[in-house]
């Protein structure tokens, strides 16, 4: 039997990505990886994808700008949007308000994660 008991920001394990970017792990198993994170203004991660990973982004505070396969959404607060595996994509804060979101994988996301190259303005670096 495994033990559980609640966990958020106060008590779980954090990370700083690109810099300025904060994350915060709430589960970390094989098959179930459970990631906030918070993104600042004109911040974005880099264009990439996953080849066995499927993923849902949640947005909690602010709008998301996603560019998945050949589509750009706009995904504001309270809602979600599903990337399959297989499917470049990349997050953005174009706004200027900080972005906060879930990432709820169905593996670890970093153990199949390839960067591809930059499609336009923004998409790299």
């Amino acid at each position: 039997m495994t033990q559980t008991s609640p966990i958020g920001k106060a008590n779980a394990p954090s990370f700083t990505w690109r810099d300025v970017c904060a994350g915060w792990t709430f589960v970390d198993q094989p098959r179930l990886h459970v990631i906030e994170e918070r993104m600042p203004p004109g911040r974005f991660e880099l264009r990439h994808v996953h080849e066995l990973t499927h993923q849902f982004y949640f947005v909690l505070q602010g709008t998301a700008t996603v560019e998945s396969g050949g589509g750009r959404f706009e995904v504001a607060a309270m809602q979600g949007i599903e990337i399959p595996p297989g499917l470049e994509h990349q997050m953005r804060n174009e706004s200027d308000t900080e972005l906060e979101f879930l990432v709820i994988s169905t593996r670890r996301p970093r153990e199949d994660r390839r960067n591809v190259p930059a499609a336009g303005p923004g998409a790299s670096g």
